[in-house]
């Protein structure tokens, strides 16, 4: 979703989100899609495909950003993937050095991603993966390599997205991206493809 290399560009935006009202406890046991908060619009159907293992989302995911420059996405697709109320957070270093995060919720992101995404080509492909799982919850540490066309030698973007993933008996659901991209000061270490 970390997850586009023109990250950079969606910092600014600074978002405020209230929170959420708790579930009671008899909902906790029903399926994600079932538990959507009050005036949370439910994700669209998923395709089968996409959620029916965790290596399938991640490809969903990386493949529904894709595309060259004018291709329209297919956003209710990447709404399929995600759990209601999931946030795409972005990690940046500020000109005082400190890193900061900026939080989106899916319709922030495509809202901010789509003309960019449109105009300049977006092509985002994993090159290294690292994934703990307990249960039915799983982080995965997912080294993304940014283009702006498939056929680019070199990626203009490297970093890490930081994917939390949730199988609720059901399907697999994002619930949240988290990224970084590398920097000169910071590459990407050994063990995560760097």
């Amino acid at each position: 979703m970390g997850f586009v290399s023109f990250r950079t560009l969606l910092l600014p935006c600074a978002l405020v989100f209230a929170a959420s009202s708790l579930q009671p406890a008899a909902a906790q046991s029903a399926p994600v899609s079932s538990q959507v908060a009050a005036g949370t619009p439910a994700a669209p159907a998923a395709r089968p495909a996409d959620v029916s293992s965790m290596e399938a989302i991640m490809q969903a995911v990386y493949s529904v950003i894709s595309g060259a420059k004018g291709q329209k996405r297919d956003w209710d697709r990447m709404r399929s993937l995600f759990v209601p109320g999931a946030r795409l957070i972005a990690v940046h270093t500020s000109k005082d050095s400190a890193s900061k995060a900026r939080v989106l919720s899916v319709e922030d992101y495509i809202r901010l991603a789509d003309p960019l995404m449109q105009k300049d080509g977006f092509f985002e492909r994993e090159s290294h993966r690292t994934v703990e799982r307990f249960g039915d919850i799983a982080q995965v540490f997912s080294t993304y390599e940014s283009r702006h066309a498939a056929a680019d030698a070199k990626p203009f973007q490297r970093g890490i997205n930081s994917f939390q993933l949730l199988f609720d008996g059901h399907r697999w659901w994002v619930v949240t991206i988290y990224w970084q991209g590398e920097s000169p000061d910071q590459p990407i270490p050994k063990q995560y493809g760097g």
